[in-house]
């Protein structure tokens, strides 16, 4: 009895897995000779003629669409599936349901770059790509300024108590100065020189490779009569501010292509139109009057752009 249910069991299994749905998946795109031209049809309607799909499929932006059977299709059962898209000629095919990747081409309605009056096309030509990204920068805003003394009195041994110059035979005396640039504030380029008194017989003691930083004490060494020092230094902010950047597009047949980064702002089209040159700002809805355009993030977290000419428009 244990094994018999076994078996029974065991085929239950096995008639669900064979009468589990499976799916047939493929892309659809531009029909044309040149392979750089087939490009991805999205918002295809897929339709099957009799009935095989649990739900209606649809390209995505990159032409990609996947179909879901019912499960009583079986491998190798023919189907006739239905593409349709406004702009294309409606095409049914007839494929053997199987296990590999379905590439439909669709014939657009209309191939020419002029309109329906017959009017020459108009030309978009030197196009380039503009648009920003934020970094940090480094901003100059301001510099600071101040001088501060170091008394001595000269030629009095130094006995082996320091402060002593540096070869110990001189009594010296240390002092520094301290600057503050204030919060979020640094110093850079600093700049610490003896501008009075008998600066030969003196040394400066500043770490330059401290700075930047919001604040920093210098200190001078002099071993005879008094001394002046002058500190210099530029005061920077770091902050995070647009640089703008510039790319081109890569153009085959009636469309343009260009990735940009996920983090890119402000992304426009600067082109020259009926010998006028004219910024076109995308925005958020990618409207622009002499093309169509789409957008789509990639696994590598970048944002591919492609805008196809309308009727009307060439490039040139």
């Amino acid at each position: 009895m244990g094994l018999l249910a076994a078996l029974a069991v065991a085929g239950v299994l096995i008639r669900r897995r064979l009468l589990k749905p499976w799916t047939i998946m493929g892309a659809v795109t531009v029909q044309d000779s040149d392979t750089r031209k087939q490009l991805p049809i999205a918002d295809v309607e897929i339709t099957p003629a009799n009935s095989l799909e649990i739900a209606p499929g649809k390209t995505d932006q990159t032409g990609f669409f996947k179909i879901k059977l019912s499960k009583n299709v079986k491998k190798g059962t023919l189907i006739t599936l239905r593409f349709r898209h406004p702009d294309y000629r409606p095409l049914d095919i007839d494929e053997i349901a199987n296990d590999k990747i379905f590439v439909v081409h669709l014939t657009p309605l209309s191939k020419s770059a002029e309109d329906n009056s017959g009017r020459p096309a108009q030309g978009v030509g030197n196009i380039r790509v503009r648009y920003s990204m934020k970094a940090m920068r480094t901003v100059n805003v301001g510099s600071a300024v101040k001088t501060f003394q170091v008394d001595n009195v000269g030629n009095i041994p130094c006995k082996q108590q320091p402060p002593c110059s540096p070869d110990g035979k001189w009594r010296a005396t240390i002092d520094s100065a301290t600057l503050d640039a204030g919060l979020g504030n640094a110093f850079q380029n600093v700049r610490v020189s003896c501008i009075a008194g008998p600066c030969p017989f003196t040394k400066i003691d500043y770490d330059e490779a401290a700075t930047p930083s919001q604040k920093i004490t210098v200190s001078a060494r002099n071993w005879s009569d008094p001394a002046t020092f002058l500190v210099e230094a530029e005061v920077v902010h770091n902050m995070q501010s647009p640089i703008d950047h510039q790319s081109y597009p890569v153009i085959f047949g009636p469309s343009l292509n260009f990735t940009l980064p996920t983090d890119a702002e402000g992304v426009s089209l600067e082109a020259d139109v009926a010998g006028k040159t004219i910024i076109f700002p995308l925005g958020p809805d990618l409207l622009l009057s002499w093309a169509n355009c789409s957008s789509v993030v990639g696994r590598n977290e970048t944002s591919r752009y492609r805008c196809v000419l309308k009727p009307g428009y060439k490039f040139q």
